[in-house]
Formats: structure tokens, C-alpha cells, sequence
């Protein structure tokens, strides 16, 4: 039997006036049995293309496991066909931990926590509320005009206009029954049935989340605490005075304070100018190792196209330069990727420079021996570059002698002043922006409020786009636009159902894909300190508009055009929208399980097949000429969460919210295996796929327990507004406390939980000689049955975080790293020395052959290095 009526094709009258009805998808469980065919075909192609690659590609289905440091072992998967799955399924989270760091172990426990916690409530929601839905609660839903089939008014009939329950012995597809409707006054007593799993699953959810923070801060303080990196005794001192801005002043005041010895300080300064030459010295390398590409391609062909034995000319009887005996690999590579048809043979590339009055001038020269001259004369600028006193900004970089020193600034105030030497914690050498750490705080702050004001907008734009896509995947609107194609669609019911149902949840998927990008590249540009807090950043902005969008969006409306009207009622009376909320919420369930089950078991094996990286490899390897472009196709891609954990933060919610109505169960069902799915398909990511080049020490969990709260709330208002619908009044009121109790909860999470997932408790740190610290430590984790992390996960006597951070200091890589040399053959070229990165320009090794090519000679290359080497 349907559990709702969709729009019914052989009436003309489904349709309203607007010419659209519902931006949701037919609601049939036929609709579902397609839906689910459909990506049951997704997922299991996927899945075996993955099996079949997976041995064969290990450049990038082993990624990260290739590249990662020898002493961090990961366990061998092997190469059978589905082999692998029972050995990445023994991987224990202290593996993970010790492997992946901390961010990949919070994020694979938000997948078993859900697992763990709908597993629960979808026993009850299949042995308890569904029999009680299936008696009490089998629904037909009205159009959207509020009028019965026969075009009567129901508020006439006195009829409610939402969801009402038909006689036993109706099997009709009609809102009534001869114009009588049952009396519901001796069937609200189920609705008490509500209230209590309402309140039983709030209390889990909420019980869930403590065990979850309480085990993760514990695992969390033992793995910072057991380290001791450069980051961990560093912190960041902000608002510095004008009079304390120098490092023996900043080192005097902190030693002061009689907490410790300081062992390094950095002063932020204004390095714009040797950031902004390192990075064009960055693009002269790259074009001067394109020039030297295209020309060892164009010697390489000449000595293919002459007759065996013969030697090939040198240009201009120069000689040939030396080729590697290693580079041929390399050259091969190059000549089947790149086609120069109008080079001459032997000839040397060419570019064009401009020179003179307005730089109307130009002339063609020898690009290897342009770039060259460019990049000695950007090498010199560096140098001096490099030993110049820079301005002093308002922030420094403390380096204490020890963690517990670093954490007790942290975690105090050190100036009466407001806004003056704040301490924060500082992110690792390697994940700062070291271009924000001079910009002013003022101007972070206002490009940091006007890019997220800018987002909010674009989120709330959204609406429109999104609306008008639904509206033409309704097949209202296809009726009218193209009457043949609907008349098509009558007679061919499963492809009905693709468009009313596996298109729009495709849309929407592809959408929530798309989007973060766009979020991503606008994070990066509002001035923040490190990559961490960008990724934290993303993760917040995209699961606002996943959210917003794919919930908020479709339950307060479910006609297309008709959105304008209905928001413009709901701001003249927003009493109107829990009513709104609650009837669309079940407009829509159907809609959300198949949108659950394309995202589980249609995509997530996509997402382990990198599809995205498998269809644009051969692109960028067409797009790459270089041996460095070659080598950085080797990299592991990035694991980026604010791609990947707003879509599971929407679908947790998604389950919270519907786990008491009528489809509860079958949303709670597929959102378990979506979970289930998510943790495999994401632990051999983190794992052996993806690379994790910051880290923000688990910080996510924070976000991720407060959009929870977030659910809990849309949750609790969604239950007050369906019980309210059927005028059971008492039953709703007793819900209503529920809210400010969840409210009350997040700011209990505040102050309680919050504090310990940002910093290290002074307690947690140890060195090797705290045994009797470490016995008592272990003793608190003896109640729960487990070691403690560090017994298994430290026993190496290092973190992941020490063998990233082992060598590096709080210094801009602009001021010390070496000057990279063109990579011209197949190996790179060694770094220099730091005695030749401070040697004068006119002391650095040339990589030009002797004399000259092409027709220059040395007085001729003069003129242009003259007149046009700086202006071009």
C-alpha cells in the first residue's frame, strides 16, 4: 500500500495553478524500490572498479602509504579482490591515531557514534513507533491548495488541511469519504507515544555525545600530552605594544612572569617583499622549466627522424647539450604530451619581451636564456632581500622550554588591557599562513566578517536557483512545457519515477559537491592564521548551506514558484512556520531516504574510487610538460573534512529529525548503512589514500557536537508542530520544554567539554620520567576496560605530530628555504647549500650551455637583458 499520494497522472487536476506543484518527488515505495535499484547499480560498479584498480593503481590508491615516513606503519591490505576489507576492518583506533593523527581519529568516530546510536533508536522505531504509525498515522496528504479532489474547500468540510487518517476499510487514494471524516478525539492518546520517544531519543543522543567527548578528550589529552613538539610549546602572543616589539623585549617580559624559560622568540614582521619575489621566483621557474621542456622534446625528435647511424647537427654548430642517460623516460613522457609542430628542428624556444616607452616595443628572444637572466636577477633581489630588517608587527611566536610553561600562558591573561597580549595557542610551522601573520588585525578582522557576511548572503541566494531547479524537475512543469514527453512519462511509470525522484536528490547531491568549492576559495581569503582553522571554517559555511538548502529550503515550501508568497506569510506571522515545518516534514521523507540512499550506497563507493581524481588525471597529465609537474601528479590528493563531514553532519540530523514519524524507521535504516558505508569508504582514505597536511588536534569534534545540538532543536520543533497539527495541544506543550533544555545543554558543553578539546590539561602532560603520573593516569582508564592509548599507541616513543614537526622552528620558509634549481631531467636537482642560497647572483651556477643558440651571440643577448629583462 502507498503511504502518500502523489500527483496523480491521469488528472489534469493535479496540477495547480502556477503550472508546478511540488519541488519533492513522487512519493510511492515504488519510487523507493527504483531509487534503490539505481544506486545499488552506482555503488556496486563503483565498488568493483575499486577492487579491480585498487592492486594496479597504487600511485593513488595507496597514496599516502608510499610517501608516508618508514617508522609510521601501516598494515598491508594485499592485493585480492575484496581481501582487503576484513584487514581495514582490524584496524584499531589506536592505529588510527597513531597513523592518521587526531582529526582522522574524531572524524571516524563521529561514524561509529552514529552507528551506534541509530542502531538503537531504529529498534525502537521498527518494533515500537512503527506498528503505532502503521494504526494510528496512515496518512493522505492534501494538495498544496488546500481543496479536495473534487475541487471542494476542506476548511468547508471542516476538514483539517494537513495530514489526516482515512477509515480502515478505505483503500481510495481520497482525502475523505462521502464528505465524513473519523473523529479524532479517541485516537490522540498514541500521540503520547510521541512525546516519550521525543524525549527518549533527545536523552540518548544527548548521553551519546558526553561518552563521545568524554572518550575522545581522554584519548586526546594523552596524545598531546605524551609529546613534545616545537608547536606544543609555542604559543602566539597577540596585541603587542609598540614599545615591546622586539624579541629580547617579548623574551624579558614573558620570563618574568615566572613561569617558565624562554627558549625562542619570533616577531612577526612585514615580509611582503620576500613573499611576494619567492613567489615570482616560483613562476620564472616553472616557465624556464617549460622553455627547457619543449626544447630537449624538439632535440629528442630530431635524432627520431634521422637515419640510423647518422648523428644529428647541432643548431648553429653549437654543441648538443648533455642529456642524462636517466631523462629518457622523461623525454618519452614529454614528447607524447606535448606537440610543438611549429618549432624548427633544433631550434631553441623563443618568447616575446616588451621594452621601451609604454613598453611598446618588443622583440623575440631565447626564452631558456631570458628566464635564466630573470631568475639570476630575482635570486640577487632575494638575498638582499633576506637581510633586511623587516618592520615589527603586533604578534610574536613564544617558543617555552616546556609544554606545561606554553599551556599555563595559554590558558591565562597576562595584561589588565583589553585587546593587549592576548596568548592563543599556535598552530604547527608547516599550517601557518605566514602571509596573515603580518597583515593588520584589523583588516583580518573586516575581511574575515565581510567574506562570511558575503556567504551568508550567497547561502540565502541559493534559494532561488535551488527553488527553480526543483520547480523544473516537477512534472507539472514538464506537462506544460513539453506535453509529448509527459504523456511519455505516463506510460512509462519507472522512468516517472527516475525524474520525480532520482533527479532531484542527483541535483541536490551534485550541488552540495559543487558549492564547496566556492566556500573553500573564499575561506582562504578572510585572513586567518593557519590552513586548520580554514578547514574548521569550510566545515561550518558548508554544512550551513547543506542544511539550510537541502532541509530548510524544501520543508518550508514545497511549491516552486510559490516560495516568495509563502516566505512573505511566514514574516507576517512566523507562528505559521513550525505548522509550515511539520507538514512538509512529511511531504518530503521519501525524498530524504532516497537523497540517503544515493549519498550511501550510491556515491560513498565513488568517493572511495576518487572519481574525481581518476577522471581529471589524465588532463593534468596532458596539461604537464615539466618533470615537476609529473612529480607533483605523484602526490596524494588532499582529505579535505569541510568536503566530506557537512553532507554526514546533514544526514545525522536528518535521521535525528525523522526518527519518530512514519518513515523514522526506514530513514534511521539507511542512514546506518550511509554510516556504516561512510566509516570503511573514510578510514581507507585517511589511512592509505589522502593526504592530511594540517591538523587542528581534533578541533572539529566541537563543530560537529554543536550542529548536533542544532538537529536536536530542529527535532524537537518539527514534533511539537506534527502533534500541534492534530490539536493535541496538551502532548505538544509537554515537548515545549525540551528546547531551552538543549539550549541550556550547549552552553553546559561550553563550559565543561569545550575548554579540554583546545587545550592540553596540565595534569595530562608528562615527560618519561612521570611513571607515578602515568600509573594514576592509567588507573582512570581502567574502569572502562580498555588500556590506555598510550600503552599501545606511544610504545615507538614518538606521535605522528613529532615526526611531521622533527626539525622545523617558527620561521617564514621565505627567509630560509633554499633557492630550488630547475628541474630539467628526469632527477631533481639537488638543493644548494646555504652557503650558495647566500652567495651573489654573479657567483650562482648557470644552467645555459656555453656561446649561444639560435642566432644570439653574447653581445646580443646584452641588448635584451639591457633594455627588456625587467620590463617584461
Amino acid at each position: 500500500m502507498d503511504i502518500f499520494r502523489g500527483p496523480d497522472l491521469n488528472s489534469s487536476s493535479s496540477c495547480n495553478s502556477t503550472g508546478s506543484v511540488h519541488v519533492t518527488p513522487s512519493k510511492s515505495q515504488k519510487d523507493l524500490g527504483v531509487q534503490l535499484v539505481l544506486s545499488l547499480a552506482l555503488g556496486a560498479t563503483a565498488l568493483i572498479t575499486f577492487c579491480v584498480l585498487r592492486p594496479r593503481w597504487p600511485q593513488l590508491y595507496a597514496a599516502r602509504k608510499r610517501r608516508i615516513e618508514p617508522q609510521i606503519r601501516l598494515p598491508e591490505l594485499g592485493t585480492s579482490f575484496f581481501g582487503w576489507m576484513p584487514k581495514l576492518y582490524r584496524i584499531t583506533e589506536h592505529e588510527v591515531l597513531a597513523s592518521a593523527g587526531l582529526d582522522a581519529f574524531v572524524f571516524l568516530n563521529f561514524f561509529k557514534m552514529a552507528i551506534r546510536l541509530f542502531c538503537v533508536m531504529g529498534f525502537f522505531a521498527l518494533v515500537v513507533l512503527l506498528p503505532i504509525n502503521n494504526r494510528f498515522r496512515d496518512f493522505r496528504p492534501t494538495f498544496g491548495d488546500n481543496k479536495t479532489e473534487d475541487g471542494k474547500d476542506i476548511s468547508q468540510l471542516g476538514l483539517s488541511p494537513t495530514l489526516l487518517p482515512l477509515d480502515d476499510d478505505d483503500s481510495s487514494f481520497g482525502m475523505y469519504k462521502g464528505g465524513h471524516h473519523k473523529d479524532l478525539s479517541s485516537e490522540r492518546t498514541y500521540l503520547w507515544a510521541y512525546v516519550f520517544f521525543t524525549y527518549l531519543f533527545v536523552a540518548m543522543t544527548m548521553y551519546t555525545i558526553n561518552w563521545e567527548t568524554i572518550r575522545i578528550i581522554k584519548f586526546r589529552q594523552d596524545y598531546l600530552g605524551s609529546q613534545s613538539t616545537v608547536t606544543d610549546r609555542t604559543f602566539r602572543l597577540t596585541g603587542v605594544p609598540e614599545d615591546l616589539r622586539s624579541e629580547g623585549r617579548v623574551k624579558h617580559l614573558i620570563e618574568k612572569l615566572e613561569i617558565g624559560s624562554v627558549e625562542c622568540v619570533t616577531m612577526c614582521r612585514n615580509w611582503k617583499e620576500v613573499d611576494d619575489l619567492m613567489d615570482d621566483r616560483d613562476k620564472l621557474l616553472r616557465k624556464l622549466e617549460t622553455a627547457w621542456a619543449k626544447y630537449l622534446q624538439s632535440q629528442n625528435k630530431d635524432k627520431q627522424t634521422q637515419r640510423p647511424g647518422q648523428v644529428a647537427a647541432p643548431a648553429n654548430g653549437n654543441p648538443t647539450p648533455h642529456i642524462d642517460e636517466e631523462a629518457g623516460e622523461t623525454q618519452r613522457v614529454l614528447e607524447d604530451n606535448t606537440d610543438n609542430p611549429h618549432m624548427m628542428e633544433g631550434e631553441r624556444p623563443q618568447t616575446t619581451i616588451r621594452y621601451g616607452p609604454f613598453l611598446l616595443r618588443s622583440r623575440k628572444v631565447d626564452a631558456i636564456d631570458y628566464y635564466e637572466e630573470k631568475l639570476r636577477r630575482i635570486d640577487s633581489k632575494i638575498v638582499a632581500a633576506r637581510k633586511k630588517d623587516f618592520k615589527p608587527t603586533d604578534m610574536a611566536l613564544v617558543t617555552m622550554d616546556s609544554v606545561a610553561s606554553c599551556q599555563m600562558v595559554i590558558q591565562a591573561r597576562i595584561d589588565p588591557r583589553p585587546g593587549s597580549l592576548l596568548t592563543k595557542a599556535t598552530p604547527a610551522p608547516s599550517d601557518l599562513v605566514w602571509k596573515n601573520t603580518y597583515a593588520m588585525r584589523g583588516i583580518r578582522r573586516l575581511k574575515s566578517w565581510s567574506i562570511t557576511t558575503f556567504i551568508c548572503i550567497l547561502t540565502i541566494l541559493w534559494i532561488f536557483p535551488t527553488v527553480f531547479l526543483a520547480s523544473l524537475l516537477s512534472f507539472c512543469t514538464v506537462e506544460k512545457t513539453a506535453p509529448a514527453f509527459a504523456a511519455w512519462l505516463k506510460d512509462h511509470p519507472i522512468m516517472y519515477s527516475l525524474l520525480q525522484n532520482g533527479v532531484p536528490t542527483l541535483v541536490v547531491s551534485l550541488l552540495n559537491v559543487a558549492v564547496p568549492y566556492l566556500y573553500d576559495w573564499l575561506s582562504n581569503y578572510q585572513g586567518m592564521i593557519s590552513h586548520g582553522d580554514v578547514e574548521l571554517s569550510v566545515i561550518s559555511k558548508n554544512f550551513f548551506f547543506t542544511f539550510f538548502n537541502t532541509f530548510f529550503v524544501f520543508a518550508i515550501s514545497l511549491t516552486g514558484l510559490d516560495f516568495l508568497s509563502k516566505l512573505q506569510d511566514f514574516l507576517k506571522d512566523t507562528s505559521k512556520i513550525p505548522r509550515a515545518i511539520s507538514d512538509d516534514v512529511e511531504w518530503l521523507s521519501v525524498f530524504y531516504i532516497s537523497f540517503i540512499m544515493l549519498q550511501g550506497i550510491g556515491l560513498m563507493p565513488f568517493r572511495m574510487l576518487e572519481f574525481g581524481s581518476v577522471v581529471l588525471h589524465p588532463i593534468y597529465r596532458a596539461m604537464s610538460s615539466t618533470p615537476r609537474d609529473y612529480a607533483e601528479l605523484e602526490k596524494p590528493p588532499v582529505f579535505q573534512y569541510g568536503f566530506y563531514l557537512p553532507t554526514a553532519l546533514l544526514i545525522f540530523n536528518l535521521c535525528l529529525i525523522y526518527s519518530v514519524l512514519r518513515w523514522g524507521f526506514a530513514i534511521l535504516i539507511f542512514g546506518i548503512i550511509y554510516f556504516v558505508l561512510g566509516y570503511f569508504t573514510f578510514k581507507y582514505m585517511v589511512m592509505y589514500a589522502m593526504d592530511q597536511p594540517q591538523h587542528a588536534t581534533g578541533g572539529a569534534w566541537r563543530i560537529i557536537c554543536y550542529r548536533i545540538m542544532i538537529g536536536l532543536i530542529i527535532f524537537e520543533i518539527v514534533m511539537v508542530g506534527q502533534i500541534a497539527a492534530e490539536s493535541a495541544f496538551v502532548q505538544s506543550i509537554f515537548i515545549l520544554p525540551l528546547i531551552p533544555f538543549t539550549i541550556w545543554y550547549s552552553y553546559y558543553f561550553k563550559k565543561r567539554y569545550e575548554p579540554l578539546t583546545k587545550y592540553i590539561a596540565l595534569r595530562a602532560i608528562r615527560s618519561t620520567e612521570d611513571h607515578e603520573d602515568a600509573v594514576l593516569m592509567d588507573e582512570q582508564f581502567a574502569d572502562e576496560g580498555e588500556s590506555r592509548p598510550s600503552q599501545a599507541l606511544f610504545r615507538r616513543g614518538s606521535t605522528l605530530d613529532e615526526y611531521r614537526e622533527k626539525g622545523v622552528t617558527f620561521v617564514n620558509p621565505s627567509l630560509v628555504v633554499p633557492l630550488k634549481q630547475p628541474w630539467v631531467y628526469r632527477d631533481p636537482p639537488p638543493l644548494p647549500t646555504e652557503e650558495e642560497t647566500n652567495t651573489s647572483t654573479e657567483e650562482l651556477p648557470s644552467l645555459v650551455m656555453p656561446n649561444t643558440v639560435s642566432g644570439l651571440g653574447i653581445g646580443d643577448a646584452n641588448v635584451w637583458r639591457d633594455s627588456g629583462a625587467d620590463a617584461a
